[in-house]
């Protein structure tokens, strides 16, 4: 890994220094625990756009505006920079204003929402795993954007069928969120993900 702890690297050309993984790591963990326990609240509460359901739906993305500053946060204090961290942060906020929104609207608009935040969000996952890769335990994230992305299209096409429900949105989080467990367990991991 670097042999240099204490210099800040560019993140588009070499690895970061070692507080980076140690933090991420925590910040995986704590990302899977909310995944999970999120998940399954919505499922048990994903077949009518309730006061609960329409709370969980826009305390994910608000959640992931958090978990993207404290990411950002440990990648500056170690001087690295992560523009794809900035991107994910409006993405993520303008996701929270665009659910509030469309849940007035019904479960097919919020699938329309939630579709176009996964595909943006799913590129800007993918763009940080890859400049990313040399911290080790990135693999997962990147297949995790690329998901993210085609899930994406699904909610699309689910919120013109009949049947449109927002169990597909808790099963996208739990997926996600063992993606992210799976790179706390391997992130720094020497030849892990090289």
């Amino acid at each position: 890994m670097n042999s240099s702890v204490n210099s800040p690297v560019d993140p588009f050309v070499g690895t970061a220094p070692g507080g980076v993984p140690a933090a991420l790591r925590k910040l995986y963990f704590v990302r899977f625990a909310f995944a999970a326990v999120w998940a399954a609240l919505l499922f048990a509460t994903a077949d009518t756009l309730g006061p609960v359901s329409v709370t969980l739906l826009v305390i994910y993305p608000l959640f992931d505006v958090a978990a993207a500053v404290v990411d950002l946060r440990a990648a500056r204090a170690e001087g690295v920079k992560a523009p794809a961290l900035l991107v994910n942060i409006v993405v993520s906020s303008l996701t929270v204003i665009g659910l509030a929104v469309a849940a007035t609207s019904g479960i097919p608009a919020v699938l329309r929402v939630w579709g176009a935040w996964a595909v943006l969000s799913g590129v800007v996952q993918l763009v940080a795993g890859a400049v990313r890769r040399k911290l080790g335990g990135q693999w997962p994230m990147i297949i995790s954007g690329a998901i993210s992305t085609l899930a994406g299209t699904s909610f699309f096409a689910s919120a013109a069928g009949d049947d449109a429900s927002l169990k597909n949105l808790a099963g996208y989080a739990f997926l996600g969120g063992l993606f992210f467990l799976t790179s706390a367990l391997r992130l720094n991991r020497p030849h892990a993900d090289s």
